[in-house]
């Protein structure tokens, strides 16, 4: 399982790691949570509040003495004795109870799947643009008109977007290619096969400044900055359309504070009538404004003494409404800062 452990204690490494989520989902709340290391599922349960009070629906434990998982099912679960007895023996030790009973058909879970799978959306540094949610919008006229506001609301000089099909040529080897030989035709045996596949290629118009026409250049040749942005659109649209929760790592890396300022501004603002959340990690503190954000919105990251980062809000420390909030972190008062050393005497 995709489960990476606390490595800096061994201790540690050997424990399974917790994960909790608690959720809104058509006026239920949810709290589901579980325990796992790479090799197994240890604990899975749900509680749901359709009235306000809380309901256990289900529980599964791995008890290491009996090497066997003890189950319970709350009364307000729904199933008849042989369904649950199917949902729970079609469960892997590596898989989770959730995602199992939704596929055998469990409807009263599919909200709670559902919401995990469609209404989560995580964008994660490393990759050059994600093309899943911004190139569909670019795949239907009104979304594709609803993509250009966005980018060019952010004033980065581009015209229109085009998605264009194109078709790839690849060779389809039999035998690998010797480690440190050009993938070149030269080198392929006489009468390999070709595989022709189509690609999608995104080109970003711009008018040309000392002529009436147009010139395209692939969106690889744009700025770091206009391929986040890009990258962002997608998630950000649906997000805000179908009231998701957001979380993007690094949201400021390659854009500019303003851009950064605009596209947190559009969760705290009319724009977001379905009540979408945004959560995010930065380290632009002219974010760490009043006007921006309310006081309850901001939360800080430290590294205790044993290394590890644990998270703490910004109303610990009783801010005034008026806070000049960026001047007094960076000054120290709220913590959650590096301690720079001297390079030299």
């Amino acid at each position: 399982m995709p489960v990476t452990p606390f490595l800096l204690s061994k201790a540690e490494m050997e424990t399974p790691s917790e994960f909790e989520i608690i959720f809104i989902n058509d006026g239920t709340r949810y709290h589901y949570c579980l325990a796992a290391t790479q090799e197994r599922v240890f604990k899975e349960w749900l509680v749901a509040y359709p009235l306000g009070r809380p309901q256990r629906w289900f529980e599964r434990q791995y008890k290491p003495d009996t090497k066997k998982y003890e189950w319970w099912f709350g009364p307000n679960f729904k199933g008849e004795r042989k369904q649950r007895q199917v949902w729970q023996n079609s469960t892997r030790t590596n898989a989770l109870f959730l995602s199992t009973a939704v596929q055998l058909n469990n409807e009263q879970l599919r909200p709670i799947f559902d919401w995990v799978t469609q209404k989560l959306i995580v964008l994660v540094p490393g990759i050059e643009f994600n093309p899943f949610l911004s190139l569909e919008m670019l795949r239907a006229d009104e979304a594709k008109s609803r993509l250009m506001r966005f980018m060019q609301a952010a004033d980065i000089g581009i015209d229109r977007l085009e998605l264009r099909e194109e078709e790839s040529v690849q060779p389809m080897l039999a035998i690998p290619i010797p480690s440190g030989k050009p993938t070149s035709a030269a080198i392929l045996p006489t009468g390999t096969p070709i595989m022709q596949q189509k690609v999608w290629r995104v080109l970003a118009w711009h008018k040309r400044t000392d002529a009436k026409d147009e010139v395209a250049l692939d969106l690889s040749d744009e700025s770091d900055g206009t391929r986040k942005l890009f990258e962002f659109a997608g998630g950000w649209l649906r997000a805000l359309d179908s009231g998701a929760t957001l979380f993007v790592d690094e949201l400021d890396r390659s854009l500019h504070p303003k851009l950064t300022r605009f596209l947190v501004e559009l969760f705290n603002s009319r724009s977001n009538e379905k009540n979408a959340q945004l959560i995010f990690t930065t380290h632009d503190t002219t974010l760490l404004d009043l006007e921006l954000m309310r006081r309850d919105q901001i939360w800080f990251v430290e590294k205790d003494n044993k290394r590890s980062s644990h998270l703490y809000s910004l109303l610990e420390y009783s801010p005034r409404k008026d806070e000049a909030l960026e001047r007094g972190y960076l000054k120290g008062r709220y913590g959650a800062i590096p301690f720079i050393g001297k390079l030299w005497d």
